[in-house]
C-alpha cells in the first residue's frame, strides 16, 4: 500500500518546555491538559509529540503495560524458565519519511534494530518453501529488546504521565468545553481540554457484546464520527506460543506464511531477533481469520477458558506438525486470542485520524490509515498535530 507523505508540522505552543525559564512542575496545572486513551503505539506516538509540543498529557490503559498488538508476553515454563515472546506484531516495516524519521530516532536509542533474517512462504500441498526473499523493499525492524519496548519509552516521557491497568467506565463532555474521564470503577480521573481515543473498541457496538456494558464514548455526541465508527470490519486470530529445547533445524526461514492451509497464516522465529534470548527456541503461530472465526462463532466473544485456549493450541500445533518438517513437540505451548486486534478497513485514509474540532476529540489507530504499526504511527501523529494546533490558539 501506497501511504502519502505528510509533514506533520506542529505549531509553537506558547509554554515549550525546551524553555528553561518555564516551570514544568505546573506544566499539569495548565489549560491544555489532553487525555489519551489507549497505550498502543498510535496513542503512545500521539501523547509523545504533544508533550514534546508543550501539552500536558495523562494516558490510560487498562492492560497491565504499553504495546498493544506490539505488546510483549511473559510466560513461564513448568521448569521455571522465563520465555518472552512478541505474539502480536512480528515486525513492522516503513516507507513513510515522518515515520522513518521517528524510527531512526528510535534506532539512535537502541529501542529498534533492523531484523536482517529471510521470510518466504510454505505451500502445504507440495510441502516446499517458496518466495524466499533475497533482499526485501524495506527493512524489518523490531523493538528491543521486545517489541513493547518502544511503547514503553514513549510512554515514559517527560511530559506523559502514564496509568496503566485503569480502565475508562465514561467520556463525558462538559458544557465549558472540557472532558471529565471516570474509570470503571467509578473513579474521578480527571479534566480535560481535548481527549484522544486510540481504542476503537471505547465507541464500539462491539464493546456491549463483550462486556455486557455500554461504550464508554457516546457516540451520540459525535454523530458524523459515529457513522464512519460503526462495525469496522475485523480480522480475528489465534496466536499460538511454542519455544522447543533444540533449533528447529528442518525450517530454512525464520519467518514465513503458509500457503494452503485453512488453519495456520504465519509463523516467526521469536528468539532469532535482535536482542532475544536464545537459551530457547521460540515460534509464534498466528491462525487464518477463518479458523478463529470458527472458534468464536462457537464459543462467544467473552473471554476464551482454558479449556478452549488448550484445544486451540492443540489444533494449531497439529496443523504445524503435518507440514512435514519433523517438527519435535515443544516443552511450552500457549495459545491466545486477538478478537478485534486486526482491522480490515481503513475509515480516514486522506485525515489520518477522525476529529471533530468542536468537541477537541481525536481517534486515531491504524484502523484510520493503514492495518500495520507504520499506519497506526501516522495517525498517532495526525491526531497529535490537530491538538497542537487547536490548544496553541487557546
Amino acid at each position: 500500500m501506497t501511504i502519502t507523505t505528510i509533514n506533520y508540522k506542529l505549531l509553537p505552543f506558547c509554554l515549550c518546555k525546551s524553555d528553561p525559564s518555564i516551570d514544568t512542575t505546573t506544566m499539569s496545572n495548565v489549560a491544555t491538559k489532553v487525555a489519551v486513551v489507549g497505550g498502543g503505539i498510535s496513542g503512545a506516538v500521539c501523547a509523545s509529540t504533544l508533550a514534546k509540543n508543550g501539552i500536558s498529557v495523562t494516558l490510560f490503559e487498562s492492560a497491565r503495560g504499553p504495546g498493544g498488538r506490539m505488546s510483549q508476553r511473559r510466560e513461564i515454563s513448568e521448569d521455571g524458565k522465563e520465555l518472552l515472546f512478541d505474539h502480536g506484531a512480528p515486525f513492522f516495516s516503513a516507507s513513510n519519511s515522518d515515520v522513518l524519521r521517528l524510527v531512526h530516532e528510535w534506532e539512535s536509542k537502541g529501542l529498534v534494530e533492523e531484523w536482517k533474517e529471510n521470510c518466504g512462504s510454505f505451500d502445504c500441498i507440495s510441502k516446499k518453501f517458496l518466495d524466499i526473499e533475497q533482499e526485501a523493499p524495506n527493512k524489518k525492524y523490531v523493538g528491543i529488546p521486545g517489541m513493547n519496548s518502544i511503547c514503553k519509552a514513549l510512554c515514559n516521557e517527560t511530559g506523559v504521565e502514564s496509568k496503566f491497568g485503569v480502565s475508562i467506565g465514561r467520556l463525558e463532555c462538559l458544557d465549558d468545553e472540557k472532558w471529565s474521564l471516570t474509570g470503571l470503577d467509578g473513579q474521578n480521573l480527571g479534566r480535560f481540554s481535548g481527549v484522544v481515543v486510540s481504542d476503537k473498541g471505547i465507541a464500539s457496538p462491539r464493546f456491549t457484546d463483550v462486556t455486557g456494558r455500554p461504550p464508554p464514548l457516546d457516540l451520540s455526541l459525535t454523530p458524523e464520527l459515529a457513522l464512519k465508527l460503526q462495525d469496522i470490519p475485523v480480522s480475528p486470530c489465534f496466536a499460538l506460543m511454542l519455544a522447543f529445547s533444540e533449533p528447529l533445524s528442518s525450517i530454512s526461514v525464520k519467518g514465513f506464511s503458509f500457503k494452503n492451509s485453512e488453519i495456520l497464516s504465519w509463523s516467526h522465529c521469536d528468539s532469532s531477533k535482535p536482542g532475544r534470548s536464545t537459551a530457547s527456541e521460540r515460534w509464534v503461530l498466528h491462525s487464518t481469520a477463518n479458523y478463529a472465526r470458527g472458534i468464536i462463532a462457537q464459543t462467544g466473544l467473552q473471554k476464551p477458558s482454558s479449556a478452549t485456549l488448550t484445544k486451540v493450541a492443540e489444533e494449531l500445533f497439529q496443523e504445524f506438525q503435518s507440514i512435514g518438517l519433523n517438527i519435535p513437540r515443544p516443552f511450552f505451548m500457549k495459545a491466545h486470542r486477538w478478537g478485534s486486534a486486526f482491522p480490515t478497513a481503513s475509515i480516514a485514509r486522506e485525515q489520518k485520524c477522525l476529529w471533530d474540532r468542536k468537541k477537541r476529540l481525536a481517534i486515531c489507530g491504524d484502523f484510520c490509515v493503514s492495518p500495520n504499526v507504520e499506519g497506526a504511527i501516522l495517525s498517532g501523529l495526525a491526531a497529535a498535530s490537530k491538538l497542537t494546533e487547536m490548544l496553541s490558539c487557546l
